[in-house]
């Protein structure tokens, strides 16, 4: 359990430096931290347990379109995150398209990876 909320506040913080820097996302909620929280939430539970399943099964794929599959998932992961942060919530974080989502997955890669060597996780 520990293990899952350092990897939630993790998420949290790479959302919330991807919200600042894209202006193709944007967090809804009052305050806008809460929007950022709940959808990393979901993100880290999507994280850890339909993702590895589904990028293994999707492999295949993946390799024979030179990881343009990886991307497509890797949105699809993230609108469901935002779309159940806002049914269960009411807060979010709204995606407007397909290459912010790319954008945004890309930094959030790339912050939570330095927030973790920081944190030494």
């Amino acid at each position: 359990m520990r293990r899952f909320l350092i990897n939630w506040l993790i998420m949290t913080i790479a959302a919330g430096v991807m919200v600042a820097l894209l202006p193709g996302m944007q967090a809804k909620g009052n305050p806008p931290i809460l929007g950022i929280a709940a959808f990393s939430l979901f993100m880290a539970l999507i994280n850890a347990s339909i993702k590895p399943v589904v990028h293994v099964l999707a492999l295949p794929l993946s390799i024979l379109s030179l990881g343009f599959v990886a991307l497509v998932i890797n949105w699809l992961f993230m609108e469901l995150a935002s779309w159940l942060a806002f049914s269960f919530f009411d807060v979010g974080v709204v995606i407007s398209g397909f290459w912010w989502s790319v954008l945004g997955s890309l930094i959030m890669s790339i912050v939570s990876s330095i927030v973790a060597g920081v944190l030494g996780e």
